[in-house]
């Protein structure tokens, strides 16, 4: 009854409605899910988006927004200058762990060592970490035209394995009384990630992830950079001719989105983490990828989008703890938020026409 016929170009409008329209819809769908498992809808979906923000525990959940958020959004502005180029990078995940313990090993060398560059020199080994952990794909495909998706996807298991072996081998800490796990860097003060306003929850990696949106904004918008990225997305073919370098491309895409999800896994594991453990991966490389999306591949989208799966992490953590929602609760939310995203984005580009009968 009904046909999809191509836009000439794509709608702007649509654009904009596309992210709302499917938070809408993950609300109506997800109430319905949780009524069908025998909950009350309205009360899940006013703990999971409401409650952590206006509710009886919003002092103690609104720091933790921007605590969730900062990972998100530091790793989704890498990842989105890639996506625009038309360079997938899917493990971004695998690269924030590198990040971490590439970032955490610099202080456990030289432990109980107090210096003032000692934090400094951190970050810098955490995002050289997660660069060389995204160079792997760029490499691949650049020499044998290898899948980035697939290689980066992959690595994420490899990097797992890694954080695991590190937490109960060469990192593990020697008065832990055997338990895996290295040192808690949150008791190391030069090599600590603190709150550095009381009851904000802004620690190091807030401050970067504010940094990386303004960078990115600048890079794509104001930098001849930027211009080929954008090139290269639109058309590729078209793009060559413009002086762009393909190869070139990949490995600076790849190489900034893995350089930035390692610095968010260093200030995650010398912050709110603490240690470097076999679970440092929490999925914050997989959700970035949804944020990217939802704030439509822009800086100033990623941060709103960021924020809001952020709130679906807290919110959903106080839904387990009041109404004893299922663990999964965050992951159904965030599935179906980019399900309906791809869904309604395909209206961006085609028009719905009703299908006339010969």
């Amino acid at each position: 009854m009904i046909r999809l016929v191509p836009r000439q170009s794509a709608s702007n409008g649509w654009q904009v409605a596309t992210p709302l329209l499917a938070v809408l819809a993950t609300m109506v769908m997800g109430g319905l899910l949780f009524a069908i498992m025998g909950y009350d809808p309205v009360a899940a979906i006013r703990t999971i988006f409401w409650d952590p923000l206006f509710g009886p525990a919003a002092s103690y959940s609104r720091p933790q927004l921007l605590v969730k958020a900062a990972p998100l959004i530091l790793i989704a502005s890498g990842l989105a200058v890639g996506f625009r180029a038309g360079i997938w990078n899917i493990g971004a995940e695998g690269q924030y762990i590198i990040g971490g313990i590439t970032g955490a090993a610099v202080a456990l060398a030289v432990y109980p060592l107090e210096a003032w560059w000692l934090f400094p020199a951190m970050v810098a080994a955490g995002l050289a970490g997660g660069w060389a952990w995204g160079m792997i794909p760029a490499l691949l495909r650049n020499w044998f035209g290898a899948s980035e998706i697939l290689v980066s996807l992959m690595l994420v298991y490899v990097a797992q394995r890694v954080a695991a072996w590190m937490a109960f081998g060469p990192m593990r800490n020697p008065e832990g009384m055997g338990f895996p796990g290295s040192r808690n860097l949150q008791q190391y003060p030069s090599a600590a990630n603190p709150e550095l306003i009381a009851g904000t929850g802004a620690h190091w990696g807030v401050v970067a992830a504010a940094l990386a949106v303004l960078a990115t904004w600048f890079l794509m918008s104001r930098h001849i950079r930027g211009f080929h990225i954008r090139a290269a997305g639109i058309a590729p073919r078209a793009a060559r001719f413009a002086g762009v370098r393909p190869q070139t491309l990949v490995a600076f895409c790849l190489g900034l989105s893995g350089a930035l999800a390692g610095a968010a896994g260093l200030f995650e594991v010398a912050g709110p983490a603490g240690q470097i453990t076999d679970k440092l991966g929490v999925g914050y490389g997989f959700t970035a990828i949804i944020v990217a999306f939802l704030g439509r591949l822009h800086p100033v989208g990623i941060l709103l989008a960021g924020l809001l799966l952020a709130l679906t992490y807290i919110g959903g953590e106080l839904a387990q703890l009041t109404m004893q929602l299922p663990a999964a609760t965050v992951q159904v939310f965030q599935g179906m938020l980019l399900f309906f995203l791809l869904g309604f984005d395909l209206l961006t580009r085609f028009q719905i026409r009703r299908r006339v009968s010969a």
